[in-house]
């Protein structure tokens, strides 16, 4: 398959090149990305390239961006980009103080086993998101596994690689359902729930599927709803999944940068969630709230 490489120059790289990311993977067809000291370098298949797409998005970016396309030769990038693919360790502090700090290495296929800690996840990215290397990934796994998940019904909206959903099996969930809207991520997540011998509840689709949450009873009322997005969807879903949630349910939020906290805070407190705990990691955050 032939990749376009566009490389990308943007003021304040530091601040706004994950939000370039975020608009290009989330809100167009963009598969990988490597950062630069100016910005960064996007990949595409070359049928999937629009011209038109992203100078609309680009235009409507908050500061300058300059770009470049590119076709590049035809090779085997899979195999290039696992020879890059780093496993990830990520550690976590059980709340209540009930048991000692744990760890969680989230691996490919190629990355060897370790036996030296609590939980290990194989994860085969297959360029959907979720793989514990991006900041709000690793907190919300940590958050997974932080809080009591024996017996819990969970939701995982936008699930990516189901690393999330995954997680929260193995640490005793009884039932766990993840959605995402994109067919790529909706079959990398059955492969990868596959892999780690965990039985999920993966469904193609939107918030829109939660409607059976309260109508009928043809979904269970979760106690546990996790939700790894953006900043707009999480606003406009969120009622959606408050819908879906049992009295005094948790639901953990991330995707959205510090600055937006208080935004989505604000917005959960008009729907009945309080705040109970936040993560922060290079400028994204995570939220527990509770219902």
């Amino acid at each position: 398959m032939k990749y376009i490489e566009v490389t990308f120059t943007l003021a304040d790289t530091d601040v706004f090149r994950d939000l370039l990311v975020d608009t290009l993977g989330n809100e167009g067809p963009y598969e990988s990305f490597v950062e630069t000291r100016d910005g960064l370098k996007a990949y595409v298949q070359a049928p999937q390239y629009d011209a038109a797409w992203l100078a609309a998005a680009v235009a409507a970016f908050p500061v300058p961006v300059h770009y470049k396309a590119a076709e590049m030769e035809d090779r085997n990038w899979n195999e290039e980009w696992e020879r890059q693919h780093e496993a990830v360790l990520v550690r976590f502090t059980p709340q209540g103080g009930a048991s000692a700090d744990g760890s969680i290495w989230v691996r490919a296929p190629f990355h060897p086993h370790r036996y030296d800690i609590d939980y290990e996840l194989i994860i085969e990215p297959k360029m959907s998101f979720g793989t514990a290397h991006h900041p709000t990934t690793a907190m919300m796994l940590a958050y997974v596994a932080e809080l009591d998940m024996v017996g819990r019904r969970v939701l995982d909206m936008g699930c990516g690689t189901a690393v999330l959903a995954i997680l929260a099996k193995k640490r005793g969930a009884d039932y766990v359902m993840g959605i995402d809207v994109d067919e790529w991520a909706y079959r990398n997540a059955q492969e990868n729930a596959a892999v780690n011998g965990v039985q999920l509840d993966l469904r193609l689709g939107d918030a829109t599927l939660l409607a059976g949450s309260t109508n009928g009873g043809k979904l269970p009322a979760f106690d546990t709803v996790i939700a790894n997005i953006n900043r707009n969807i999480l606003l406009r879903d969120m009622e959606a999944y408050v819908r879906a949630m049992a009295h005094g349910a948790t639901l953990l939020l991330s995707g959205f940068y510090e600055a937006d906290e208080d935004t989505l805070v604000s917005h959960a407190n008009t729907l009945g969630l309080k705040l109970i705990d936040k993560k922060n990691n290079n400028g994204w955050s995570a939220l527990q709230l509770e219902l």
